[in-house]
């Protein structure tokens, strides 16, 4: 596929600085640029590779201002890291879908099948399990009884969606990720010995949903854990029983969530945040890396350590630490010359 920059503007609702005729038909990072390529400049760290990219067109920020001669044609626009998730996305979509039900999927003959949809080879669809239209299933992907896929989704490589589990339309859940398996639920009996204890909810997961690889969110004990719409999964994470992640928030990569946590609209988790059962987090909420969650967190708090506190006291608590040694010392001396 070939554009012309004019024609990526128009798209964009963007200016062009160059040769509005300059043919575009691939992307490339800005410090890897090629000619005939698009990248973007959104992070100031980069600045330095605008003026030496090979690049044919870089996406701008409205208010750039080059401090040299650039010899690539520049896009402005208001976001340009928005505006070229937008080109991805639609050079994405103008890629042909893959259609058809292989001969060697299994699918129940109580199962609803959709319009226009990919069942691919060795794909299981249960009982009265419900695939909507244009519904994209990937090898070995495993659609448990009773559970139900709406239009548009995509789930890729061995994805499991258990028994009575909902997944809502224009999702995309990534390899190797389970939905519904049984909640970490145990009892122990007068001997001390552990009881398992049933889990007979389920996971509903809403419309416009992207969950990484190796991803598992558990089923509720009763009732559902609830991915609200909007929600965005990283790789690697674990969400607990009877969980509930409010309405377009987001999650890094090794976040654990315990059970019948209730996370706000909104919020932001970093890498390796670990959240404890049964408390809530308010809408709006940003926690750094690493930071461990023990308690009840407000609105629109940005927290970080471990236990969490707002951010400014754990950066002195930082300090401070990092002077316990020479501290350590001068009270070692003083002791000494008693």
């Amino acid at each position: 596929m070939e554009f012309k920059v004019a024609q990526i503007a128009e798209m964009l609702s963007a200016t062009v600085e160059g040769n509005p005729d300059t043919i575009i038909n691939t992307f490339c990072k800005i410090e890897e640029g090629v000619a005939g390529g698009l990248t973007f400049l959104a992070n100031p760290k980069y600045t330095n590779y605008i003026y030496d990219t090979e690049a044919s067109a870089v996406l701008v920020n409205q208010d750039f201002v080059p401090e040299k001669p650039v010899k690539a044609t520049l896009i402005r626009t208001q976001n340009s890291y928005l505006a070229v998730a937008k080109l991805m996305e639609f050079y994405q979509q103008m890629r042909s879908k893959k259609s058809g039900i292989s001969d060697r999927a299994y699918i129940s003959p109580s199962a609803k099948i959709g319009k226009n949809v990919y069942i691919a080879e060795f794909v299981s669809v249960g009982d009265n399990a419900v695939i909507g239209d244009n519904v994209q299933l990937y090898p070995q992907v495993c659609i448990g009884d009773n559970a139900y896929v709406g239009d548009n989704t995509t789930l890729h490589s061995g994805v499991k969606v258990y028994l009575d589990c909902k997944i809502g339309k224009n999702c995309v859940i990534h390899a190797g990720s389970v939905i519904g398996a049984d909640g970490f639920g145990f009892a122990k009996d007068e001997s001390g010995e552990y009881i398992k204890v049933p889990q007979i909810g389920n996971v509903v997961i809403e419309d416009n949903v992207e969950i990484g690889a190796n991803t598992c969110i558990d089923r509720a004990t009763m009732g559902s854990t609830f991915i609200r719409k909007n929600v965005k999964l990283d790789n690697l994470i674990q969400v607990a029983h009877n969980v509930e992640i409010g309405e377009g928030s987001a999650f890094a990569s090794q976040v654990g969530v315990s059970g019948s946590a209730k996370i706000g609209k909104r919020c932001i988790l970093a890498g390796q945040v670990g959240v404890a059962g049964h408390i809530t987090i308010g809408d709006d909420v940003i926690v750094g890396a690493q930071s461990g969650v023990t308690h009840n967190i407000d609105e629109k708090k940005v927290v970080l350590g471990s236990p969490a506190i707002p951010v400014m006291e754990e950066k002195k608590l930082i300090i401070y630490r990092k002077k316990l040694p020479q501290l350590f010392k001068q009270v070692n001396d003083l002791e000494k010359n008693k």
